[in-house]
């Protein structure tokens, strides 16, 4: 009877060993697919590059304390130059992302091309391809729109505006409709060019991506 004890404790003992191999394996295996700190860059212009103010109080650095808050594991790289149009992004995207390698992409671009006038077959086609190679590395996209003021004329002002709506129907990528949503039209909120918006608004302009890039983070892992 001791020796069939002691057998039958070897053999749980034996299972308690196994179970917790196979245990650690399956963490071992989750942490491959997740890493514990992804990237997400932020690709854009003097809206999110922090115009005239220090960097620490523009929205891009303030989603990266949000973030933080939230439990999200990301490394926020603001890749934004002040002036930049959608030429000048695709002309750069491609080695971003070589460098940096991200599992989410902010696109915050157009709103220069649109002040000057630029074509808007070219924007947009300029604008598809920073997505298509984001999406061919697998990277998650958020579009951010814009939109310009009307005395450039109406027509010109809202075929502007549809680029971003195309893109987002076309590559199936959430769309932001317009990032100075509650700012543009708020004077106080502006800087003196009439153009840019102040550090105080800048909350107000991470809270506008916040609400769609917060459902879209759910399935970026």
């Amino acid at each position: 009877m001791l020796k069939n004890v002691r057998i039958t404790w070897l053999l749980w003992w034996i299972i308690v060993i196994l179970f917790q191999n196979f245990a650690t394996s399956i963490i071992v295996a989750q942490e491959k697919v997740i890493p514990a700190t992804a990237t997400l860059i932020v690709v854009g212009d003097s809206l999110s590059a922090g115009h005239g103010m220090a960097p620490t109080q523009s929205w891009v650095h303030l989603l990266g304390s949000r973030l933080q808050d939230k439990g999200y594991h990301y490394q926020v790289i603001n890749a934004s130059i002040s002036g930049d149009t959608t030429g000048g992004g695709k002309s750069r995207f491609l080695a971003t992302l070589q460098k940096f390698k991200p599992m989410v992409v902010i696109l915050e671009l157009g709103a220069n091309d649109g002040l000057r006038g630029l074509s808007l077959k070219e924007t947009q086609t300029n604008l598809a391809t920073m997505i298509e190679q984001a999406q061919q590395v697998n990277a998650k996209v958020l579009l951010l729109g814009m939109k310009i003021p009307p005395n450039y004329g109406k027509a010109y002002a809202w075929q502007f505006e549809q680029i971003y709506v195309k893109l987002a129907a076309q590559y199936q990528v959430p769309l932001v409709p317009f990032l100075l949503e509650g700012v543009a039209d708020q004077p106080a909120l502006l800087q003196e060019d009439n153009m840019h918006p102040t550090a105080a608004a800048q909350s107000r302009l991470l809270e506008t991506v916040w609400g769609t890039l917060a459902q879209m983070l759910k399935t970026a892992n």
